[in-house]
């Protein structure tokens, strides 16, 4: 795509400036802020107990009445379109600029579906009001969601109650280290959740799903959405609904909170029993023919040839929070994919230009600063592959771009200035980056009996780009 698609040639700042609140949003770097997130810490030195209390939650579900099998009857026929976000909730400007794009391509789509942390940092039900009720409260089509790791760090209190109208359960005692440290969940604001709810108050707009994991039935496709929990384990409960559901003869996508593979790695979900969720996507039995999940903000498409069919594997996080950097991505041949057949979005080279950007203004170290055309040159020369869009100048190499490429993401550089998850965890109050780009994205796909066509849109927070939302990546998919 052109350097204007990407936002680099921003001439006015889109309308979403207009939509977000005013208040200021949380940081990272606040104490605070980290000490509401540390059930991930915990989950990692004591054990992550998302299992058990997803267990607890689906009880009470049922004893609620919800379907047995966990099943959304949307009532839809062989041809509709969806819409798909992930990493949606940090409720700034980054979040509200996919807005603008989103209404307009969903505009006559049937529903949306969330794909992990709705929410941050916590997950709490008092923040939905400016991270979920206001940014979507012009979508007129329900809304399902399946939890992230953030929205546990709230016992999955707050996720519950907005998505599948569940009281709280009753307290559990925890003991030892784990429940003295573990953050319990937040009393619930009842009147003000009811007060957001009345932006996203219209019928057309109502949804309540069974649990956290649910599947959505059409005459043309099933979309299973499953709980990853924090840590990523699938519970033995979860799992054999899962293989009940993957049993139905249609076809199917998996959304998942955890992505199968990223970063030209393979991280399949565990089950508890044993096993990858992977191998329940790959029996050809089941008929699954796309696997999405969210948690790494930013899109990749990694089309797996199995048996003698391809599964499409994607990575579509980019929806709201801060952007993870793909110029790290080294050359991708994980699973036999051949890197030209890989797709990202940001493009390697204006990840890279991006984070240059940021570190020579933050740094106040100008050299660092690579043009888009100087770090699509660098990252294609790292890579080894075909440059995916056409330079508008030419470009010599020089000395300071290679040593700003080594320090911004040299795979082979043993110091490089943060760019990926540690930057995001701990310093993206360094980067406060409000204006445009921003390189969020999001899918729209479109089912027929036939073909599922998946389509992955950008929103730079540029007005030229929101009112013509630029396609990135396209991919169809025989359903036959």
């Amino acid at each position: 795509m052109s350097q204007e698609g990407a936002g680099w040639s921003c001439t006015q700042i889109g309308t979403f400036a207009q939509l977000r609140p005013h208040k200021q949003g949380f940081s990272w770097l606040n104490p605070r802020t980290l000490w509401l997130s540390r059930n991930e810490i915990l989950a990692g030195l004591f054990g992550d107990p998302s299992g058990e209390v997803r267990a607890r939650w689906v009880e009470a579900q049922e004893a609620r009445g919800i379907d047995a099998e966990f099943r959304i009857k949307s009532g839809l026929g062989g041809n509709f379109s969806f819409l798909l976000l992930g990493d949606t909730g940090e409720g700034d400007a980054s979040q509200y600029a996919v807005v603008p794009g989103m209404l307009k391509l969903g505009e006559r789509t049937s529903f949306a579906v969330i794909a992990s942390d709705v929410l941050y940092p916590a997950g709490s039900a008092n923040e939905y009001g400016d991270k979920f009720f206001r940014p979507y409260k012009d979508y007129n089509a329900p809304i399902y969601a399946i939890p992230g790791n953030h929205d546990w760090y709230d016992g999955l209190g707050g996720f519950m109650r907005v998505f599948c109208d569940a009281p709280p359960l009753k307290p559990k005692p925890d003991r030892g280290l784990r429940g003295l440290l573990w953050r319990k969940p937040e009393t619930i604001d009842e009147p003000a959740l009811a007060e957001a709810r009345k932006l996203r108050g219209q019928p057309a707009q109502q949804a309540v799903q069974p649990a956290p994991y649910w599947v959505i039935e059409s005459d043309s496709l099933l979309v299973v959405g499953v709980d990853t929990g924090i840590r990523g384990m699938i519970d033995k409960r979860q799992t054999a609904w899962l293989r009940r559901v993957s049993l139905d003869p249609r076809p199917k996508i998996l959304v998942t909170g955890k992505p199968i593979y990223t970063r030209n790695d393979y991280k399949p979900s565990p089950l508890e029993e044993g096993g990858t969720i992977d191998d329940i996507v790959r029996d050809p039995a089941h008929r699954y023919v796309a696997a999405i999940g969210g948690d790494v903000h930013n899109y990749q498409r990694y089309p797996v040839r199995v048996g003698d069919r391809v599964i499409q594997y994607v990575v579509a996080g980019g929806s709201g929070a801060f952007m993870h950097a793909t110029h790290t991505i080294r050359r991708v041949d994980v699973a036999g994919v051949h890197e030209d057949d890989f797709k990202c979005y940001p493009l390697r080279g204006d990840s890279l230009s991006f984070y240059s950007q940021l570190y020579a203004r933050r740094l106040r170290m100008k050299w660092l600063y690579l043009t888009p055309d100087e770090a699509a040159c660098m990252t294609t020369k790292q890579v080894k592959n075909e440059p995916v869009r056409p330079l508008e100048d030419p470009v010599r190499i020089t000395s300071r771009m290679k040593w700003a490429a080594r320090l911004l993401g040299g795979w082979k550089w043993p110091f490089r200035l943060p760019v990926d998850k540690v930057f995001h965890r701990y310093l993206s109050e360094f980067s406060d980056w409000d204006t445009p780009p921003f390189f969020k994205q999001f899918l729209h796909l479109d089912v027929t009996p036939d073909t599922l066509t998946l389509r992955c849109f950008a929103a730079t927070g540029c007005l030229e780009q929101e009112l013509d939302p630029p396609l990135e990546d396209e991919v169809r998919i025989s359903l036959s």
